[in-house]
Parts: C-alpha cells; structure tokens; sequence
C-alpha cells in the first residue's frame, strides 16, 4: 500500500471519524455528501478514500469486525465446540444490534457479493469457519448447516429487533429459540 501524503492521512482520519458519528446517528445510509461537508473535504476526497458506500461502511466497523474476529479465534480451541459457537455468535449479534448499520453493512455486502479479504462479511465468515466445523465434526450442528447460514440468521435477527426497548435481549432471546428450535420433541 503506498504511503499517504500527511494531509491526505489526516482527512482519512477526520473522514472516518465523521462519518462514523453520522452513521451511528442516522444509520448505513447518512449522506455522503453530508460525511464530506462535515469533514470539511470535498466529496471527490471522499471517493478517493471510499470508492463506494460498502468501502466507507466496512472502514467504519474494521474495529468490531477484527474484535469479533479475535474472539472467533479465542473460542476455536474449546472443548465444548457448541457453546463456543454459541458464544461468538451472541457476541456478532450483540454487535449487530447495538452497533447501527452493523447488521446492513452484513447484509449488502452478502448482497452485492463483495469476497474480498476485508469486506466484513469475509472477515467473519473466515473467523467462524473452525467453530462451525468443530461443532459439525463433534455432533453439535447439522449437517449442511454453513458459517454463512448463521451470520444470515444473526445478521436477520438483528435487523428485526433494532427498535426494540431492548434489542441485544430480544435479539439473544430469538437466537435462543432458533438454536432450540420452537417445537417441542
């Protein structure tokens, strides 16, 4: 990656910090232009440093995304392969509810189909991978079910209890049913 020239690193920085405030108030889609006045750049500097709405969403969520990831990897080694996946998804749930524009920022990416190493939905996808296949291999998950079955349920979830008094409960508490199933064996 080339160096930047230092103002162009500190209208990154600013960009980001802007444009992370505005998406926490007013979600994935706060206006671009709006994130570029704000920052005091024009909006080319904006597509400079984010050629599209996916790039500048997943630049804002870098940090919970490689956190979720470090967690994903702190559980891989467990011995109970069904509670560390159970763990590492209430913990992207719990992100993707109470982080606005999280759970959007997962859905369009798997949307558009955007693979690359450092779009969000990748990221967790390969963080996830070792527990889904540890808790397959131990008997704990069906078969067929896919690291990217769950991030759609979660990231699902999440999306449908965003404006409740309590999303992260509501949240945990549909993923428990999902998880159990809602008829009784």
């Amino acid at each position: 990656m080339p160096v930047q020239r230092a103002d162009a690193r500190r209208n990154y920085v600013r960009l980001l910090a802007v444009a992370k405030d505005a998406i926490a108030e007013e979600g994935p889609d706060a206006s671009l232009e709006q994130i570029a006045r704000t920052a005091g750049v024009g909006s080319a500097t904006v597509r400079r440093h984010f050629p599209s709405r996916q790039a500048l969403l997943e630049a804002v969520f870098r940090e919970q995304v490689e956190t979720l990831c470090a967690r994903a990897r702190e559980l891989t080694g467990r011995a109970d392969s069904r509670a560390a996946l159970l763990e590492w998804l209430s913990a992207v749930i719990a992100d993707a509810t109470t982080i606005r524009g999280l759970a959007i920022a997962l859905t369009r990416a798997a949307e558009h189909g955007v693979a690359h190493e450092h779009c969000c939905s990748a990221q967790l996808t390969g963080a996830g991978e070792p527990l889904v296949r540890n808790a397959a291999a131990d008997g704990a998950l069906r078969p067929g079910v896919t690291i990217s079955d769950l991030l759609t349920l979660v990231t699902g979830i999440a999306l449908a209890t965003e404006h409740h008094p309590d999303p992260v409960a509501a949240a945990d508490r549909l993923l428990g049913l999902a998880i159990a199933g809602v008829s009784p064996l």
